[in-house]
């Protein structure tokens, strides 16, 4: 077996492509931030094992590993080449059970019976246009709500969340507005916007990455004593 390596816009995250399937076609995708949400896949519970190893995403045709920022690719790289080469070599399941698989993956995008018509586009679009180009970076994204009605106070902005790869990438911004959003809004005129729902540990590490902006720019435009 042969696994294949692909970048993506995030330095800490790499696309292994085992060239079998994972989820497969049809299948949604799964993401494992931490220990206990990589239970139900033995296959994951073996990723999150190896050290500096912080979250996985399973995507049709591979799995995106993402690492702590302090950690090497050239140590990480041959512990997850083995591991998914025996794991998918010896055909095991990727779930423990199938209510496991059907509860690892996504229904964000299913249209309902109780959505609205924009709502009902929204999600067509982002399934057919938007999830297919953020899976070849080895990411996804996750519809999570569309401002209508008494909804958000109508404010017309969809919300969504960035996954795999493209959580926390610095490029995700660029991602939302110059891709998405302009797709969305063009399509549909009572798309007022796109807005990304971060996670709590996302909303500190952003608010610190802030501070310390600030920081520096303070100590760029003061002026420097005499020695």
């Amino acid at each position: 077996m042969f696994i294949q390596t692909e970048i993506t816009p995030n330095d800490d995250s790499l696309k292994f492509i085992p060239g079998a399937q994972v989820m497969g076609e049809n299948g949604g995708t799964a993401e494992f931030l931490d220990t206990k949400s990589s239970l139900s896949s033995p296959l994951a519970i073996r990723l999150m094992g190896i050290e500096g190893v912080k979250s996985l995403f399973y995507g049709p045709d591979f799995v995106t590993v993402s690492k702590n920022e302090g950690s090497e690719w050239s140590v990480l790289k041959p512990e997850i080449y083995s591991t998914l080469m025996e794991f998918f070599s010896s055909n095991q399941t990727l779930f423990r059970s199938p209510e496991d698989r059907d509860a690892a993956g996504p229904s964000d995008t299913r249209i309902l019976d109780t959505d609205s018509e924009v709502v009902a586009m929204i999600k067509e679009l982002l399934e057919t246009r938007v999830r297919p180009a953020i899976m070849e970076d080895g990411g996804d994204i996750e519809y999570r709500g569309f401002g209508e009605g008494e909804a958000f106070e109508g404010d017309g902005i969809v919300r969504v969340k960035l996954k795999g790869s493209c959580r926390g990438c610095s490029s995700s911004t660029v991602t939302l507005k110059s891709g998405i959003e302009r797709m969305l809004m063009h399509y549909i005129p009572e798309v007022k916007g796109v807005k990304q729902i971060l996670d709590k540990d996302e909303e500190i590490a952003l608010s610190e990455f802030d501070k310390l902006e600030k920081r520096l720019e303070q100590e760029q435009t003061q002026p420097k004593r005499a020695g």
